[in-house]
């Protein structure tokens, strides 16, 4: 029980972080353990060559708490379906945390990012590269494109739900000054939570002198319903070739959440493929689910 000295906000706070760690822990099922080891169906294949209606390689990059598997049971068979070439890796892996990762240091993720696209090119022959990214997944790329030549290797990058300036957690990690313990842990346990809080040293670097880079095309698709990555505004980009897109203005009647938009929303998928392929996109609209 929370002491009742505690100011009632804060208690209430607290009581939503704990649901919220609760959340995360019942994604670690032995269903789902044994799902994430399975190898991936359709996609990963080295032998796929892009072919001149697809002729990038699509890398997808899972979120927090995520992994290669389960983060694309939805979308990667409904790319491959559509003929492109799909591959997922997984990254930001601690010691003795199987199954679900991005949860260390996200510089040392982008580095891994970096070896997946390089290794994924050789595969394919493919000159360049289109990145699909869930949460931190769609914001962790663009340290990769930034500083560490991914610009060059990249023509697109999706991103779903990315968490592009931060999160505030519906204002939760505004109380991490009063809890220091608290915040030392996400530093020292969990690096990547610490690098995704609004105005965290990792982010202002990111998006100092601007958020995106030339070359490359941008789109976030986000949810008004985002309870996660908060406000969900902040996951806009600002830039040339950036496009941003609320998933209700293409369905005020979709109601996906942070999770939902990226695993399971066919009106996502069918916007992502927009982004893909511009040359031929057709509307997107709350019929895209039959799709």
């Amino acid at each position: 029980m929370l002491p009742s000295r505690l100011p009632a906000r804060v208690r209430c706070a607290l009581r939503a972080s704990a649901v919220l760690l609760l959340a995360v822990a019942a994604t670690l099922t032995p269903a789902s353990a044994a799902q994430a080891a399975a190898p991936s169906s359709g996609w990963n294949d080295y032998t796929c060559k892009p072919s001149p209606a697809h002729p990038r390689p699509v890398v997808l990059v899972h979120g927090t708490f995520a992994n290669s598997v389960d983060n694309w049971l939805g979308l990667a068979p409904y790319l491959v379906g559509r003929g492109y070439c799909v591959f997922s890796l997984d990254y930001g892996q601690l010691p003795g945390v199987p199954f679900v990762h991005g949860l260390g240091p996200i510089e040392k993720s982008a580095e891994q990012l970096d070896a997946y696209v390089d290794k994924v090119l050789a595969a394919t022959g493919a000159a360049e590269a289109d990145l699909v990214g869930h949460s931190q997944g769609g914001m962790m790329p663009r340290h990769y494109l930034k500083f560490l030549g991914g610009a060059d290797k990249v023509n697109a990058l999706v991103g779903i739900a990315p968490d592009n300036h931060g999160t505030t957690l519906l204002g939760l990690t505004a109380l991490l000054p009063y809890f220091p313990g608290v915040a030392d842990l996400l530093n020292e346990k969990t690096p990547a939570l610490a690098d995704q809080v609004a105005g965290s040293p990792f982010l202002t670097k990111l998006n100092e002198g601007g958020d995106t880079v030339p070359g490359v095309r941008y789109t976030v698709i986000a949810t008004k319903y985002d309870q996660v990555v908060t406000p969900y505004r902040s996951q806009f980009l600002d830039g040339p070739n950036v496009r941003n897109v609320l998933l209700q203005d293409l369905c005020p009647l979709d109601f996906s959440e942070h999770v939902a938009i990226g695993l399971t929303d066919r009106i996502v998928f069918h916007e992502v493929v927009n982004a893909l392929d511009p040359a031929h996109a057709t509307p997107t609209t709350c019929a895209s689910v039959f799709d």
